[in-house]
C-alpha cells in the first residue's frame, strides 16, 4: 500500500466514524427538509475545502525549514521572522476585509482568497525555483531572500485573511444559533484537514520535487477550487431557491449596520472583547505548539525514529478533528450552546499539557502531549472563531465580528513568532533536549490567561434579536 494512502487511512476512517456517531445524535428540529440540507452541504462542503487548502497555502513555508543534515530555504530564526510578517498582516487586515466581506458577501471573498492567494503561492514558488537553481542556497546568501520571502507572504497572508471571514459569513446564513455548535465542529475538520495537506503533502513535496512544489501544488489546487466555488457557493438559502430563515442570533432578519455603529456595539460588548482576547491567547499557542515540534525533533536527532514527527500533518488533522467535533457537540447538547464552559475546559487541558511538557522533553512522549494540546486548541479556535463569532454578530455583521477575532489569532500568532525566534535555542544548543525549557515556558503563561479569560464568557449567549417590521 502507498506510504500516503497508509497516512491518510487513519482520517478517512475517523471521519467515517465521526459521520456515524453525529448522524445517530438526536437532532436538532428547525423544519429542514430533505432538499435544503443536501444543497447546504454543497454550499458549505466547496467553501471548506477551499479554506482547508488556503491552510496548505499558509503553513507550507513551515516545510521549507532545514532539517537536520539539510540546506532548503532558511532556518528557525530565518522561517520565524518571515512568519511574524505574514501573521501581522493577516492580524491588521481585518480592519479592511471584515467590512468588505459584509458588503459584499462570503462567496466574492471567497474567490478573492482563493485567486490571491494562488497567486502570492505561486510568486513564492518561483522564488523558491530560481533560488535554489543550483542546489542548497549557500548560508550567507539567505538573509538576503528574507525580506522577499517576508514581502510575499504578508501578500499571501492578506488574501488568507478573507477566509475565515468569507467561510463563517457564507455559514452564518445557512445554520441556526442551535446548529452552530456542530457547526464549530466542521469548521476544526476543516482547519484539522488543512494541517494534514500543509504539513505532511508539503513535506513530501519538499523532499520528493524541492521547495517550489510546496508553494506551486497548493496555488494549482485552489485555482481548480476557486472555479468550484464560482459555480456551487451563494451566500444565502434564498440566493439558492431555498427559503430564508430566523437564525436566532444577535441581529436575526435586521439590516447590516454601518461599519462604524458595529465597531461601537463591539466595543461595548464585554463577551466579544473576552473572546477577541481569548483568541489572541489561542493563536499564540497554536503558533508555539504547532510550528515548533518538528524543529525540535529534528535538532534533537529524534527525527528517524520519531512517529510524531513523522506523521505530524496527520496526527494534527485527527488531533484537531476530535477537539473541533468534540468541542461542537459538547457545547450543543450540554451547555445550551454556550461556548464558554467548552472553552475553559480545553484551556485547562492546555494549563495541563504545558506542565507535561516540562517533564516529558527528554523522552519520546512529548510529541504526545503536544497532539493533545493540539485537540484542545484547535477545539477551542473553532468554537470561537468559527462559531462565537457568528453568535454574536449574525449574518448581517459577522464580517466585521469574525475579522476582529480572527484578527486577534493573528497577532497572536505575530507575538508567539517574535517570541519564539528570540527564546528556541540555536545550533549545537538545540540538539540537546534540555535545553528546549524555554518552551514549554513560553507556552504556559498564555494558557493560564486564556483559561482565566473563558471564565468571564462562561454564560455568555447572544439576545436574539426581533425580527425587522
Amino acid at each position: 500500500m502507498p506510504r500516503w494512502l497508509v497516512d491518510l487511512l487513519p482520517i478517512v476512517v475517523l471521519l467515517a466514524v465521526i459521520v456515524v456517531v453525529v448522524a445517530r445524535l438526536p437532532k436538532v428540529e428547525l423544519g429542514h427538509t430533505s432538499a435544503f440540507r443536501r444543497r447546504r452541504f454543497f454550499n458549505w462542503f466547496p467553501v471548506g475545502l477551499t479554506y482547508a487548502f488556503l491552510y496548505m497555502g499558509r503553513y507550507n513555508l513551515n516545510a521549507c525549514i532545514d532539517r537536520r543534515d539539510v540546506l532548503v530555504l532558511f532556518d528557525k530564526a530565518q522561517y520565524f521572522e518571515i512568519d511574524s510578517w505574514g501573521a501581522l498582516t493577516y492580524g491588521l487586515s481585518f480592519l479592511v476585509n471584515g467590512p468588505i466581506t459584509d458588503r459584499i458577501g462570503g462567496r466574492k471573498t471567497t474567490l478573492i482568497a482563493a485567486v490571491g492567494a494562488a497567486f502570492a503561492n505561486a510568486l513564492m514558488g518561483a522564488v523558491a525555483l530560481w533560488a535554489m537553481r543550483d542546489g542548497a542556497i549557500p548560508r550567507d546568501a539567505r538573509p538576503a531572500l528574507v525580506p522577499v520571502f517576508s514581502a510575499l507572504y504578508a501578500l499571501n497572508m492578506y488574501f488568507q485573511s478573507f477566509g475565515a471571514v468569507s467561510i463563517v459569513k457564507v455559514n452564518s446564513a445557512w445554520f441556526h444559533l442551535r446548529e452552530r455548535g456542530t457547526f464549530g465542529g466542521i469548521f476544526g475538520i476543516l482547519i484539522s484537514l488543512g494541517l494534514y495537506f500543509a504539513f505532511d503533502w508539503s513535506s513530501a513535496l519538499v523532499k520528493g520535487v524541492g521547495a517550489h512544489a510546496a508553494f506551486f501544488v497548493p496555488a494549482g489546487i485552489l485555482l481548480v477550487l476557486a472555479v468550484v466555488d464560482l459555480a456551487l457557493v451563494r451566500d444565502t438559502p434564498g440566493e439558492a431557491g431555498h427559503t430564508d430563515f430566523d437564525l436566532g442570533d444577535a441581529t436575526g432578519t435586521g439590516e447590516r449596520m454601518p461599519l462604524r455603529r458595529v465597531v461601537r456595539l463591539m466595543l461595548g460588548s464585554s463577551a466579544i472583547l473576552t473572546i477577541a482576547a481569548i483568541e489572541f491567547c489561542s493563536g499564540y499557542l497554536r503558533n508555539t505548539i504547532m510550528k515548533s515540534y518538528r524543529s525540535f525533533s529534528e535538532d534533537t536527532g529524534r527525527a528517524a525514529v520519531d512517529y510524531v514527527q513523522m506523521h505530524w500533518g496527520m496526527m494534527n488533522c485527527v488531533a484537531g478533528i476530535l477537539g473541533g467535533v468534540l468541542a461542537g457537540l459538547i457545547s450543543d447538547r450540554l451547555f445550551q450552546s454556550r461556548r464558554g464552559p467548552v472553552a475553559a475546559l480545553l484551556y485547562a487541558a492546555m494549563i495541563v499539557g504545558s506542565l507535561a511538557m516540562y517533564a516529558t522533553l527528554r523522552t519520546p512522549y512529548v510529541g504526545w502531549v503536544l497532539v493533545l494540546m493540539t485537540l484542545a486548541i484547535i477545539g477551542v479556535h473553532g468554537m470561537l472563531s468559527g462559531t462565537a463569532s457568528m453568535d454574536f454578530g449574525g449574518k448581517r455583521n459577522v464580517g466585521v465580528v469574525v475579522g476582529v477575532i480572527d484578527g486577534c489569532v493573528y497577532l497572536g500568532s505575530t507575538l508567539g513568532s517574535r517570541v519564539l525566534k528570540v527564546v528556541l535555542p540555536a545550533r549545537p544548543l538545540s540538539s540537546t533536549a534540555a535545553a528546549w525549557w524555554t518552551w514549554p515556558a513560553a507556552i504556559l503563561p498564555f494558557a493560564v490567561l486564556g483559561f482565566v479569560l473563558t471564565l468571564f464568557v462562561w454564560n455568555a449567549k447572544p439576545r436574539t434579536a426581533a425580527p425587522a417590521q
